[in-house]
């Protein structure tokens, strides 16, 4: 795969074979060269656990300190009569049946988080099939589903994000923007974390937290010494 000028200088500044102490890594990721735009920095948490068992899920959600430097468009499923604390909060798009029908039939998905309040969930599970792999469909474990609707949206502007495995039982999440700085992002992953730390399944054996590795948008990867 090409890589361009500034990737291959940000890769000769890093030791492939080395694991950082979190606080080095993203130390040395803000001082890489980057792109002229502000990337993104994600994490990627690979763990001892077995995503096909049901014990051995790892899911949750966490509002991280900093946020994750992303205006987060929030879509709202409620009855009307919820609908203006929905908007008070800062939800970007409410309603029903009339946003259920423009997913269906449009195809929409001008959105990033999706919440609904528990008694319009026999409506929302229409979605199933296409919020679902999009990792869009509410659910009770991630706050999504919530009868407190003005304060999960608020959580959800304020930087709240949905952790989860993949197939491959890793984790992937955005915990920041490059100009944070890296005592943010610090701070930022040493939630996530721990959060991840706190979500280990009862059932899971061995060795918990695999590996751990940083990178921006744009920029090579830096493993992250995290022991769990």
């Amino acid at each position: 795969m090409f890589r361009g000028k500034k990737y291959q200088d940000a890769a000769k500044l890093i030791d492939r074979a080395n694991q950082y102490d979190a606080k080095e890594a993203f130390e040395l990721l803000c001082k890489l060269p980057h792109a002229k735009f502000d990337e993104s920095v994600e994490l990627h948490v690979k763990l001892g656990v077995d995503s096909r068992h049901a014990d051995q899920q790892v899911r949750g959600a966490i509002v991280l300190p900093h946020g994750i430097g992303k205006d987060v468009r929030v879509l709202v499923f409620c009855k009307p009569e919820r609908e203006q604390e929905a908007k008070d909060a800062g939800a970007d798009y409410v309603g029903l049946d009339d946003l259920v029908q423009k997913i269906q039939q449009e195809n929409w998905y001008d959105f990033d988080v999706v919440i609904a309040t528990p008694d319009v969930m026999g409506v929302v599970g229409r979605l199933g099939r296409a919020l679902g792999p999009k990792g869009l469909m509410p659910t009770p474990k991630a706050g999504t589903v919530n009868a407190n609707v003005g304060q999960a949206v608020a959580e959800s502007k304020a930087g709240k994000i949905e952790y989860r495995l993949d197939k491959t039982n890793i984790i992937h999440c955005p915990i920041g923007k490059v100009s944070f700085g890296s005592e943010k992002l610090f701070e930022n992953y040493s939630a996530l974390i721990d959060a991840i730390i706190k979500a280990k399944p009862s059932a899971a054996k061995g060795q918990y937290i695999r590996s751990c590795a940083t990178a921006s948008t744009m920029g090579p990867s830096i493993k992250v010494r995290a022991i769990a």
